[in-house]
């Protein structure tokens, strides 16, 4: 089966799943949600997936939410699964759709001349966008998309089309969680930093509106985070089920498959499957804990080189709804080589994973880290991944909003630098934005992103390998985007 026929085999199944929910559900009498009170004692039996007994439709599963409708209802997704944990999810009280239309303009400095000789380069971005949700008795459909074309100055770029998508579904009984995800872009750079915070590179409208789709951990997306590297295809598809064993304990089986596909050469592609299977205990309302065995393999079409990676793991999760989300993995990492790098074919390490996400009044901090095997992000076959991120979020005035982010990637080769041959690449970039609604139905947003790259030697790919082993880019980016009132479908 080709990749295209699994993405629509994929849908298809989850179209038919939530269709048939619907239908098979319609004669159901409403539930009455359970009374919210924080301060209430944990229950001696508390559910595997808080948040108790599925809610009927306009009362919301909270697996995906609509943003400032509702109070918040609590994240279920399970630990060892393959989902990022939040604050929890608004209620939505309808089902709709809204469409939209943005406006970007990226100014961005050019060190050393290396696009045509020009200091500064400018690309324009225009973009339609799309936001639906669909809501049923026990299952949930939430699409976002933006898609347009874009034109610059730059040499050898000129103008082309981008587009970014997240699609994800659920389906969710006393026992069973079902919930697949789809997420794929075309962007012409480096995802690890695009945009700077002004939604140009986050699908659908947006806003109060947009549907939130929680995103995949770190271990289950192929990774990019080296700039220099053009315009690249990335598509993820993931499929998770659980079980509830009984009121305190569940069963995590996760699967994932992506791909990084470069339109430049000189670029590395690769292909990422990966697998898990893990275990949640229930502590207590707020914590939980669990044991995750994750399978991956990296392959790159056109080179022998694969790597076979396995990690066991010990995880911890606390949740507190609008106020902390958490999760911690640590382990160790077996990876096997398929063609041997010096006398070695097996190399031991440990892997971790950690996120953070911690609310509080008019904000939020959010912190991820992710140390282990990857993909390479196109300049190496394959790399040891140390990855940090630091967000702060903070509403200033009724009608402003800012926020800072900070992140640092470092890839190097799986062996050592010195013994395969490969420089090692370190990139930083710092984002200060702000934005604010004007009226109704348009918001405004612009950015400052300082990037410096770091990286040298006669593996190195990128434009700016050539002249300098670190660099410093600039950029300022404003976006302006609308959406009309929206549709309601139930």
């Amino acid at each position: 089966m080709t990749f295209r026929a699994f993405i629509f085999a994929a849908l298809l199944f989850s179209f038919t799943l939530s269709f048939g929910v619907r239908a098979s559900h319609a004669q159901e009498e409403p539930q009455q949600p359970p009374p919210d009170n924080p301060q209430q004692p944990p229950p001696d039996n508390p559910e595997p997936f808080p948040g108790g007994p599925p809610k009927p439709a306009g009362s919301a599963l909270p697996a995906f939410g609509l943003n400032g409708e509702g109070t918040l209802q609590d994240d279920y997704s399970p630990l060892t699964g393959m989902q990022n944990t939040t604050l929890g999810f608004p209620e939505i009280r309808h089902s709709y759709w809204v469409p939209g239309a943005q406006f970007s303009t990226n100014i961005q400095s050019n060190p050393n001349g290396n696009y045509g000789g020009n200091s500064w380069t400018t690309t324009n971005y225009f973009a339609g966008n799309l936001s639906l949700v669909q809501a049923w008795n026990h299952s949930m459909l939430a699409v976002n998309y933006s898609g347009g074309g874009f034109f610059s100055n730059i040499a050898g770029q000129g103008s082309g089309y981008y587009q970014t998508m997240a699609a994800a579904q659920n389906y969710r009984t006393e026992r069973w969680l079902v919930q697949i995800v789809d997420s794929f872009s075309y962007i012409p750079q480096s995802a690890f930093g695009f945009g700077g915070g002004t939604g140009l590179g986050i699908p659908g409208v947006g806003g109060s509106l947009g549907t939130t789709i929680p995103s995949l951990g770190g271990n289950y997306v192929p990774n990019q985070s080296v700039f220099g590297v053009g315009p690249y295809y990335n598509n993820v598809a993931a499929l998770q089920l659980s079980y509830a064993l009984t009121r305190r304990s569940s069963i995590t089986l996760a699967g994932s498959y992506g791909f990084l596909d470069f339109s430049q050469p000189g670029n590395i592609d690769s292909n990422t499957t990966v697998g898990s299977i893990g275990y949640n205990y229930v502590l207590s309302r707020n914590d939980t804990v669990g044991l995750v065995y994750r399978y991956s393999d990296y392959r790159y079409p056109g080179n022998p080189q694969a790597y076979g990676d396995h990690v066991f793991s010990v995880a911890y999760g606390r949740k507190v709804t609008g106020h902390i989300g958490l999760r911690i993995f640590v382990g160790p990492e077996i990876t096997n080589y398929r063609v041997p790098i010096g006398n070695t074919s097996q190399t031991t390490g440990f892997s971790t994973t950690a996120s953070l996400i911690y609310g509080f009044e008019r904000g939020s901090l959010t912190l991820g880290y992710i140390h282990g095997l990857s993909s390479g992000s196109g300049v190496l076959i394959g790399s040891i991944l140390d990855q940090f991120n630091v967000g702060f979020s903070h509403q200033i005035t009724r009608a402003w909003t800012g926020g800072l982010n900070v992140g640092y990637a470092r890839n190097s080769p799986p062996n050592g630098t010195a013994a395969a041959g490969y420089p090692a690449y370190n990139d930083w970039f710092f984002t200060a934005n702000l934005s604010r609604p004007i009226g109704r139905y348009v918001n405004f947003a612009t950015a400052y992103t300082a990037t410096r790259t770091n990286y040298s030697g006669v593996g190195c790919t990128g434009p700016t390998c050539a002249t300098a082993s670190s660099t410093t880019y600039s950029a300022f980016t404003v976006n302006l985007s609308w959406h009309p009132r929206p549709f309601v479908l139930r």
